[in-house]
């Protein structure tokens, strides 16, 4: 029987972790909750997910920064919603903050914009920019369940999709081993689903 392949969460103290755990299980991984830098480190696959601001969520990864960033040199990385956003070099909000770095580009405020409310929240397109393997199996515009009031702004070539809300931003970027997504896999249905199996599928 082959063993499920082993997919960490970070706790860092910030994030949805239960229900991403569950939509990871649903997609037939078997995932662990965890602070521990020895477990991550010896993960097949690490999802960073979180809920919040940058600085905090910067700050409380604390220690494990440098875990993150060793883990990505040659570990399958997905990065969800906040996650993905502290992938990126740095953000502005409230004031500028440096990130992970592992995805080059910057995280700014959606600025306000007549009869659009910022949190963008709620469904919305997806629109694929570049071939990779975790939208396989995916329509060239999908819909996902946004919740956010930052957005990514990456070069093109790390611009995996992008979405129009207020204007055009990046909702899924990726760099080498390492993938993030504004957007929440585990409330986004069918779709949500395959993009977390496409991601299993990733860890060797």
């Amino acid at each position: 029987m082959q063993m499920k392949k082993r997919i960490v969460i970070i706790d860092y103290g910030l994030g949805n972790l239960r229900s991403v755990l569950r939509g990871l299980e649903r997609a037939g991984a078997a995932p662990a909750i965890t602070a521990d830098p020895g477990v991550i480190a010896a993960a097949d696959g690490i999802v960073l997910p979180g809920v919040g601001a940058f600085r905090e969520g910067m700050e409380m990864l604390g220690g494990l920064k440098e875990t993150v960033l060793s883990a990505a040199n040659d570990t399958p990385l997905l990065g969800i919603c906040l996650g993905m956003q502290m992938l990126m070099d740095r953000s502005e909000e409230h004031g500028t903050h440096p990130g992970l770095g592992l995805v080059p580009g910057d995280v700014k405020r959606f600025l306000p914009a007549a009869g659009e409310k910022v949190p963008h929240m709620g469904w919305n397109t997806i629109h694929i920019d570049h071939e990779t393997p975790l939208f396989d199996g995916l329509r060239e515009e999908e819909y996902v369940y946004f919740v956010h009031s930052y957005y990514a702004a990456a070069a093109p070539e790390h611009t995996l999709a992008s979405t129009t809300y207020i204007h055009p931003f990046a909702s899924a970027v990726g760099n080498g081993l390492t993938y993030g997504v504004q957007f929440h896999p585990e409330k986004s249905g069918a779709v949500g689903l395959r993009i977390l199996e496409n991601f299993i599928d990733l860890v060797c």
